[in-house]
């Protein structure tokens, strides 16, 4: 079965994904990831950009295409707009698969008119936009920011423009499947859901009114064909994490999930 991963970070030399990555059995290489890909038969990844906006930052493999975020580290220095044209120049690239924010990171809600030059580059360029949905890592974000429903304002405003919830908007996924189910035009992808190297018995085990959720929400939502594999890799262990979304996505879906979904939105 092919396989493209949807949601994953790249940081090779980053000693933050350094330990991540070996805490998921992991090494933070390019070597070692395309090792992974040949062994799960993943044929391509999309990066979530964690960098700048200078071209010389998104710099990846032939098997990764990248989104040109624009995180809480670009906004310390620079405002929204400063970031127009320079997005647009990484738009015209064809390995940038589209645009990344990272709302509760950054404390701005996504409906914030500064945001409006963004979305009418990704509907002239035909990219889809993804967006940080749910739970943050660390207490320094804000998690009003990053809750799903702020999604569906954006997403009606916008028809023609391609959305990605980041996450499944985990832990609010009952209001995440309502978005995803409502809103032609927004996906999910099932990123950031694990961490670490675990035995997934035991997960399916300790967690099982979890897991029996997130199985209710997804089916809720009947959106297989706009739900996408994604492991927020180096967070996760590659082969923990497509066994977990096989017990998640009923069978007959998993090659609309793990491939063809993220092909036709990213590809």
């Amino acid at each position: 079965m092919k396989i493209i991963d949807s949601h994953l970070h790249f940081c090779p030399g980053s000693p933050y994904f350094d330990k991540i990555a070996e805490r998921a059995e992991h090494i933070n290489t390019a070597e070692h990831l395309r090792e992974q890909y040949e062994k799960y038969q993943i044929e391509a990844g999309v990066v979530m950009g964690n960098h700048g906006l200078s071209l010389a930052e998104h710099d990846y493999p032939a098997f990764l295409r990248y989104c040109i975020g624009i995180d809480s580290n670009y906004l310390k220095n620079h405002e929204i707009t400063d970031a127009f044209d320079l997005v647009e120049i990484h738009l015209k690239r064809d390995n940038c698969a589209g645009i990344k924010l990272y709302p509760g990171y950054s404390p701005v809600y996504i409906s914030d008119r500064r945001y409006e030059p963004i979305y009418e580059l990704a509907k002239t360029y035909k990219k889809p936009v993804a967006i940080h949905m749910g739970q943050t890592a660390g207490s320094n974000a804000f998690l009003k920011y990053s809750h799903p429903l702020t999604l569906d304002e954006v997403a009606v405003m916008h028809p023609d423009v391609q959305f990605i919830m980041c996450h499944f908007g985990n832990p609010w996924l009952m209001d995440a499947a309502a978005v995803l189910e409502k809103n032609e035009n927004v996906a999910a992808d099932l990123s950031g859901l694990l961490e670490g190297k675990l035995v997934l018995e035991d997960l399916l085990e300790e967690q099982k009114g979890y897991v029996e959720a997130l199985k209710t929400w997804i089916s809720y939502a009947q959106s297989y064909d706009k739900l996408m594999f994604g492991t927020d890799w180096p967070l996760a262990n590659y082969g923990d994490y497509i066994d977990f979304t096989k017990v998640i996505i009923p069978e007959k879906h998993w090659e609309n999930v793990f491939y063809r979904n993220a092909k036709r939105i990213y590809f």
